[in-house]
This record gives C-alpha cells, sequence and structure tokens, in this order.
C-alpha cells in the first residue's frame, strides 16, 4: 500500500476536492447539502478560509488526492474566536485506509499551533459511523445529538456534535488571539 502523504491545499487541488465534495453530496448523508457545488464555488470558499489562514490539507496516495479536510469559524461572533469546526471527506475507495485518521491528526496538530483551543465537529447523520469512529479515535467527545434536524434522501436525518480541548483547552487564559491572517 503507498503511503499517505499529507499537506496544505492548493488551488491545483480543487478539482479533486470538487470531485471529492460532489460524491459525498449526491450520495452520502455526511454533508446536508443537496446540490454540488461547482468549482467555481468551491475555489471561492477554498479562498475563504486560505487568506484567512485557517488550515486546509489534502491526503494523497500514490499522488492522488484522496481526502481534504479544514477548519473554520465556529461562529462569526468574536468570543468563539479560540474554537474552529472541523471538516474532513475521503473519496469512497479511500475510506478505511487511515487516511481520515491521518488527516485529521495533522488538521489538530495545525490548529493547536494556531492557538486554537477547541475543535468541533458537527457530523451529519447519527448513522455516519466511520466519521464518529475516527473522531472519537482522535480524542473527540460526544457532546450532543440533534435529532431529524435535516432531511435528505426521503429520510430525517441527524446532528452528532463533537469536541475536543486542544492547547490547554479551557483550563488556561489565552495569551494571544488565534494566529490568523484574516
Amino acid at each position: 500500500m503507498s503511503e499517505i502523504e499529507i499537506r496544505a491545499a492548493t488551488v491545483a487541488d480543487l478539482p479533486a476536492i470538487t470531485s471529492i465534495y460532489d460524491e459525498a453530496v449526491q450520495f452520502g448523508t455526511a454533508t446536508f447539502e443537496l446540490v454540488p457545488p461547482d468549482l467555481a464555488e468551491m475555489t471561492r470558499r477554498f479562498e475563504a478560509l486560505a487568506s484567512a489562514g485557517f488550515p486546509y490539507l489534502v491526503a494523497l496516495l500514490g499522488g492522488r488526492v484522496v481526502g481534504y479536510a479544514y477548519a473554520g469559524r465556529f461562529h462569526a461572533r468574536p468570543a468563539y474566536r479560540f474554537t474552529v469546526e472541523n471538516t474532513i471527506y475521503l473519496a469512497p475507495d479511500s475510506h478505511r485506509r487511515g487516511v481520515g485518521t491521518r488527516l485529521l491528526q495533522q488538521l489538530i496538530d495545525d490548529c493547536e499551533k494556531l492557538g486554537f483551543r477547541q475543535i468541533i465537529a458537527v457530523i451529519g447523520d447519527s448513522a455516519n459511523a466511520g466519521s464518529i469512529g475516527v473522531h472519537a479515535k482522535a480524542g473527540f467527545q460526544m457532546i450532543g445529538l440533534h435529532p431529524d434536524v435535516g432531511f435528505k434522501f426521503g429520510r430525517w436525518l441527524d446532528i452528532v456534535m463533537m469536541q475536543r480541548a486542544i492547547g490547554g483547552g479551557g483550563q488556561m487564559v489565552p495569551v494571544a488571539d488565534p494566529c490568523l491572517s484574516g
């Protein structure tokens, strides 16, 4: 098996990222989007996160992008500035190969280096055992369940909320705001 490479995403990765997300939108319940965004919209989203300094990563196997992960603001109000929400998606043929584990761990490390204190995972569909499992393995704790808040593929879907403290979490007063450019 090829070794998993994790690196910062670039604009050149966006066609592969868009394809992975397209598959998730059309056939999965991890995202509550109903229509896959096109490359232009995915580029806009990427640039908004990257220009603000949030980590945005890709995983490669054999030189091919097989997954991506990023962190973004949990909420816009300033008191939330030490908390991020993470997102992770994998190509269908890359599940259960360690890709998600490696991506999530690198994302956690990057967020901690930037000065964030909490990472929130908002997981679509309580039946999403893969995402729940990879987050639990990375030290996330279940903090809540919002039942029946999404409707997709003719059925109601839950949201699972998981959280992990990093960089001292809430045990210490921060000395500076997170190191973001935007």
